[in-house]
């Protein structure tokens, strides 16, 4: 019996967008515990972006293993195709969506027609949300949630070994969110306010509308004015900007406060202590548990997801080419017909 096939986008060397070929491959197989999904539509990530390129800048001992050619992404929605053994949690015809394998998996093979996952990485998709915007959800609504809510794991970060405990948020915190607008950081605003917490969103100015109806108090045009030297007192900053520069937000912070940096970079142990503040990251995690919880809150209206663009499969690296351009509101997402 010949083997069926798919369409999927691949990586046979790295480097830029143009590297991503659209091949015909094997339709993979659902071993036990295992969920196959039929897969229409994919959302992008940063880490899409640095297996393309070979993560030149990671250094080698915490490099992920990567062997070619791959298929990248992470982030699914899409309809239950099949059941390996041992699945009872789902049944075939079930609308579902997750972030996979991540980070066991650096990257899971979504940019495909079909995909297999663990089924303990699954939420099932809202009948009300469409699968764009919930494949749009996984990671970045992962990311938030962790960083801010519930951690739900006790694996520490690559880059640190102090354990990430999220910040209690109420009416009595006060949290800003640098890179407001991009896939971590809008969502990130909308739980903060979920808590009760007054939120200052950094972003360019043509995104102060957009932020203050997701619920924004205040808004800093980072192009006009450096939070870093303007904004003072704050409890909690999530920047999801993060790396060398994020140490510029520790000024702002009042002692007790913490640092979020969700791209890590270099910090003195000592200055903090001296400061009174905590700074401590995470890496996001796969769970259906923590998904479901989101899901509840994308139906009820409590958050919501904004969508940047969206490109057809084929077109994906015409996708990435939009990621570089930055300044994104939202999520760039791919369609599967």
């Amino acid at each position: 019996m010949p083997t069926q096939t798919m369409k999927a986008i691949r990586l046979h060397e790295f480097g830029g967008p143009e590297v991503l070929r659209f091949d015909d491959v094997p339709i993979p197989v659902a071993g036990p515990g295992e969920v196959l999904i039929r897969v229409h539509a994919v959302g992008l990530n940063p880490p899409d972006f640095y297996a393309r390129e070979g993560m030149p800048d990671v250094p080698a001992e915490l490099k992920p293993p990567m062997e070619l050619p791959l298929i990248p992404g992470t982030d699914v929605s899409g309809v239950v195709a099949g059941l390996g053994t041992g699945v009872d949690a789902f049944a075939v015809g079930d609308e579902v969506f997750g972030m996979l394998r991540f980070p066991t998996v650096m990257q899971s093979g979504a940019y495909a027609e079909y995909v297999t996952t663990p089924a303990s990485d699954l939420a099932r998709k809202p009948a009300s949300v469409d699968h764009v915007h919930a494949a749009a959800l996984a990671m970045s609504g992962l990311t938030a949630w962790q960083f801010l809510i519930e951690l739900g794991h006790h694996h520490p970060s690559p880059f640190q070994k102090a354990e990430h405990r999220p910040m209690a948020l109420d009416s009595e915190k006060t949290v800003l969110v640098n890179g407001a607008a991009g896939g971590v950081g809008h969502l990130a605003l909308q739980l903060a306010k979920w808590q009760g917490a007054h939120v200052i969103a950094v972003a360019s100015g043509s995104h102060e509308t957009f932020l203050r109806g997701l619920g924004a108090d205040e808004f800093v045009d980072y192009t006009k004015d450096r939070p870093e030297d303007t904004v003072r007192g704050i409890d909690l900053v999530l920047d999801n900007v993060g790396g060398p520069d994020s140490r510029r937000f520790l000024r702002t912070l009042k002692r007790g406060g913490a640092l979020y940096p969700v791209y890590f970079g270099e910090f003195d142990e000592e200055e903090n202590a001296k400061l009174g503040v905590t700074v401590t990251a995470t890496q996001v995690r796969a769970s259906g548990g923590q998904l479901a919880e989101l899901a509840r809150l994308l139906e009820n209206g409590t958050i919501r997801v904004a969508i940047d663009s969206t490109f057809a499969l084929e077109d994906a690296p015409a996708a990435h080419k939009r990621a570089a351009g930055g300044h994104l509101r939202g999520k760039i997402v791919l369609t599967v017909a």
